[in-house]
This record gives structure tokens, C-alpha cells and sequence, in this order.
């Protein structure tokens, strides 16, 4: 795995660590963020769309009322803005992202609707040929904030492999 790619889906996983050992602010942290609650089920991995965009800039979202918030790029594409959702701010804070305006970015995720926009929820987000922000399973869109470290540990080792 490339030393970039392995510093990023590290720093996920020593959030998750963190958050899974009971730190209460992780947990507050995550709040309508979790697999049964309402946001994730408009995730429907079945319906996976890719497309490649410019990062306009990074912000902070609160997806839907009562959410603990999150973190999310605002991509051009074309002429159009297009918000993707990344994760909640508890599990990977914006300046670990190691993504920033100006930068071209191929997104894989789903589309929601979401307070009446359309929004993107991001799978995976590459930049380049050695940079990849992995945040959910693309097979059943398991995000990586409701795992557990055992769970997260697996997934590191099937990047390396």
C-alpha cells in the first residue's frame, strides 16, 4: 500500500480506535450517524455512481436536525456544485483529510436526497495515483465510524494484500 494511502486509512482507524474504547465525546460525536439511524439508510450501495470533480472547499455539515456534524466537500462538476458527504467530524477532523480546494478527486458514492438537495454520500474519495480516503464498504455501504477496531483492522489488511 502506498505510504499515503496507509497514513490516511490509519488516521481513520486510530479515530475509530478511540471512539470504540468508549471515549464519551466520540460517542456525542456520532450522534444520527450510526447504521439504523435515519441519514444511513438513504445509503444504498446498490446504486454506486463514480465521477471525477474539482474540490471547491471543505466544509462542515450537519446533514439532517439532531446530527452531530460532519464533514463534507463542495466538488465542481462542470458548471454544477455538488455537496458530497464525507463523515461524521468526530471520526476524521478536516485538516486530516488530505484533501484541499483545487484539488481533482474521483468520487464513488450514492445519491440521497436530503432536506430537499441532492447530495452525494461518499464511499471513497482518490486523488492522484497514491491518495484514497476510504469511509464506507462499497459492497454494502458499512461506514467505517460504526466499525469496530477489530473489524477496521481487517480492512487495513486487505488494502495491504
Amino acid at each position: 500500500m502506498p505510504t499515503m494511502l496507509r497514513m490516511v486509512f490509519m488516521a481513520a482507524l486510530g479515530l475509530a480506535v478511540a471512539g470504540a474504547s468508549g471515549v464519551e465525546a466520540h460517542a456525542d460525536g456520532l450522534k444520527g450517524w450510526g447504521i439504523a439511524d435515519p441519514y444511513n439508510k438513504l445509503y444504498n450501495a446498490k446504486e454506486l455512481e463514480r465521477f471525477k470533480a474539482t474540490v471547491v472547499k471543505v466544509v462542515e455539515v450537519v446533514p439532517m436536525p439532531g446530527m452531530s456534524p460532519g464533514i463534507a466537500l463542495e466538488v465542481r462538476e462542470g458548471g454544477e456544485i455538488i455537496t458530497v458527504h464525507l463523515s461524521p467530524a468526530a471520526f476524521l477532523k478536516q485538516a486530516d483529510i488530505g484533501i484541499k480546494p483545487g484539488d481533482r478527486v474521483d468520487i464513488r458514492g450514492c445519491w440521497a436526497e436530503i432536506n430537499g438537495k441532492d447530495v452525494l454520500m461518499a464511499a471513497k474519495v482518490k486523488k492522484g495515483g497514491n491518495f484514497e480516503l476510504k469511509l464506507r464498504l462499497t459492497k454494502d455501504g458499512t461506514p467505517f465510524w460504526t466499525m469496530t477496531p477489530e473489524q477496521l483492522a481487517k480492512e487495513q489488511k486487505n488494502q495491504n494484500d
